[in-house]
């Protein structure tokens, strides 16, 4: 159980000095909770931080059933979920278009013309709260590597099992303290776990100007 997502990111962090403080590495967070996360190891670390903003895709009349994510340059589609829904490729190409418009408003309202961090030969350190299905983390994951980084590291709290081992393909490295079997939600681990807000994430980025 971690007190807060600043005593997660602590925690990860100690996991990761070892082998990346004062290393070239940069701390990649998925914005909102993962920011918080993030910022408590790229300070411990001494490394740069930048944020990657997912968006879940919901179903039609049910926006928390997610399925799908997409983030700038890559987006994940739960196929077998849609075929049993009988979604229409027309909505989904509008909720696409409409969630990466959220996404462009997000990255000025947090950084306003700053340029992302060039990840190209980077080790990105790939941070978030916790992981649940990982479908917004594998979204995530793809976008980064079409930036061809030298080294992908998923770094995260607490995740269930099985998600860990379906996204171990996808990165170089997992780094996660608390791997369960028995799993509901992320919020569970965790004994304050309230939304982060837009300008909680505002000012730490402001931080690393």
């Amino acid at each position: 159980m971690f007190r807060d997502r600043v005593d997660a990111g602590r925690q990860l962090a100690r996991r990761l000095q070892a082998e990346y403080r004062d290393s070239d590495a940069v701390v990649l967070a998925i914005a909102r909770g993962g920011v918080v996360v993030g910022n408590e190891v790229a300070k411990a670390l001494h490394l740069p931080l930048d944020v990657i903003i997912p968006r879940k895709i919901g179903a039609p009349g049910n926006p928390e059933l997610a399925i799908g994510a997409v983030v700038k340059g890559a987006v994940m589609l739960n196929e077998p979920l849609i075929r049993e829904l009988n979604i229409p490729r027309s909505y989904i190409d509008r909720e696409v278009s409409r969630q990466i418009s959220e996404i462009d408003r997000r990255r000025r309202l947090y950084l306003g013309d700053k340029a992302p961090l060039d990840l190209t030969g980077a080790t990105v350190i790939l941070v978030d709260d916790g992981l649940a299905t990982g479908y917004t983390a594998l979204a995530s994951v793809n976008a980064v590597r079409r930036e061809n980084p030298k080294k992908l590291v998923l770094a995260v709290p607490v995740a269930p099992a099985d998600t860990c081992q379906s996204l171990k393909e996808h990165v170089d490295e997992i780094v996660c303290p608390e791997v369960h079997e028995l799993f509901f939600a992320v919020g569970q681990f965790y004994e304050v776990f309230e939304q982060t807000s837009d300008s909680e994430v505002i000012d730490i980025l402001n931080s690393y100007r």
